[in-house]
């Protein structure tokens, strides 16, 4: 009798490491995801990053008084360069975007800056790397979602802080963002 207590008891036991073994696993597959997705909003914002000097200097050939809106553009990229994290990135962003909007409506002011092949060439990348940056933020967001819900949910909620497993943040449109962007061209 005592040998069949014994054996139950190193099943549940062995079961019970199993299921840890396996929820350990898991958050480590979620937790790269979420890097793996953070990685590319970075990538994406690389592009943009290195997209934006070509676009300044175009504009800078036609609008040589509209000091301040470039002064404005180099500040917000760098800004963007030093963000730590989602939330201070998102910060940086939108004060990118704010910035990015005065460029353009000094290209507007501009009718031959409108039609010159090398700005609208500039202005379709902007487009693209925007719409790319768009879908990598909502990948990490999906990201973020699931692994905070297997860190949040019985019993990996249990699991999870016996590991150290920690939620992530999301990425959040501040201020400006959350309003309609109207931009002409």
């Amino acid at each position: 009798m005592l040998e069949i207590i014994l054996l139950v008891i190193g099943l549940i036991a062995l079961g019970l490491v199993a299921a840890i073994i396996s929820y350990y696993n898991s958050f480590i597959v979620k937790r790269n995801r979420v890097r793996t997705a953070w990685a590319q909003v970075d990538v994406q914002l690389k592009k943009r990053f290195d997209l934006i000097p070509n676009l300044v200097e175009t504009v800078k050939g036609y609008a040589k008084h509209e000091k301040s809106v470039f002064e404005n553009v180099t500040k917000a990229r760098a800004a963007m360069m030093q963000a730590k994290g989602p939330a201070d990135l998102a910060k940086a962003d939108n004060m990118l975007a704010g910035a990015l909007k005065s460029l353009f409506a000094v290209a507007e002011a501009y009718p031959e800056l409108k039609a010159n092949q090398n700005f609208i060439n500039l202005q379709n990348q902007l487009k693209e790397v925007e719409d790319k940056i768009a879908y990598a933020r909502q990948f990490y967001n999906d990201s973020v979602y699931d692994f905070n819900n297997s860190v949040q949910m019985f019993p990996g909620n249990l699991i999870a802080s016996l590991l150290g497993f920690k939620q992530e943040q999301f990425f959040r449109a501040e201020g400006e963002e959350r309003e309609a962007v109207k931009v002409k061209f």
